[in-house]
């Protein structure tokens, strides 16, 4: 599933091509907002919520996520797509350029003062303007029983955070993914941390927390099972951490550097 940089950079290319331009084309693939049509809307602004994508057009928002397989791409008008037509869920167009939406894990139209509705729950933007780390601190705190690899990765906690900075951020903490939250030294540092983690990746595709971008050598353990830890020499470990099929999650480790 994307993390918040990725969807971060997808809100803001979007943003670029349309915003402040009117519709020529709204065509909603999916049953429930087949009728939306808001051709002739004026687009004020794609932003992102965390893994969420706003477009703001006229009186609605088009609220989307990716999820694990989605995307959105733009082209030019005559511009060959890069997916087949039957995965594509939405096309805007404006002049000269449509963005297409391609298999969305969620796609609805909501009038814009109901936009709480679907992103109010989350927890503090971590890549958002209003960024509140004393929030998100809070949040982890409510809950100290549970596993820090688990909190991290909820979105009402912390919105934007995925399995690659849960992994990561484990790591350069010294904790093990399962380590109650009560028991993490110092959680306004990791909620800093991860701040400063996917601030620094927010512009970049290719993401990376070493600082190192030579392949193999961005991330500390996440991906790397069996490889040598960068630090000490042994192997990373993998794991699951979740009950069920929505909270499952690969961990990474090392069982040396972690605790």
């Amino acid at each position: 599933m994307p993390e918040g940089d990725t969807v971060y950079r997808a809100a803001r290319a979007l943003d670029a091509a349309l915003a402040g331009q009117v519709l020529e084309r709204c065509d909603i693939r999916v049953p429930a907002f087949a009728t939306v049509d808001l051709t002739g809307e004026r687009v004020e602004s794609v932003v992102s919520v965390g893994k969420h994508l706003l477009h703001r057009i006229g009186e609605f928002t088009i609220h989307s996520h990716l999820k694990m397989e989605g995307s959105w791409d733009i082209y030019r008008d005559g511009e060959r797509w890069r997916n087949p037509a039957w995965q594509a869920r939405a096309i805007l167009g404006v002049p000269g350029t449509q963005a297409v939406g391609f298999l969305l894990g969620v796609l609805e139209v909501v009038p814009r003062e109901r936009e709480h509705e679907v992103v109010g729950y989350l927890g503090p933007d971590i890549l958002g303007t209003d960024w509140n780390p004393d929030a998100a601190v809070a949040n982890l705190e409510r809950d100290g029983d549970r596993a820090i690899g688990l909190a991290i990765l909820d979105q009402r906690v912390i919105a934007g955070l995925g399995n690659v900075y849960r992994n990561e951020l484990c790591f350069l903490r010294g904790v093990l993914p399962t380590r109650p939250v009560a028991d993490v030294p110092d959680l306004p540092g990791l909620v800093a941390l991860a701040h400063r983690l996917i601030v620094a990746n927010r512009d970049r595709v290719e993401r990376a927390t070493t600082g190192d971008l030579r392949r193999g050598r961005r991330t500390w353990v996440h991906g790397r099972e069996h490889q040598p830890c960068l630090r000490c020499g042994t192997p990373i470990r993998q794991g699951v951490l979740g009950n069920t099929e929505l909270t499952e999650r690969q961990t990474f480790y090392c069982p040396r550097c972690q605790l």
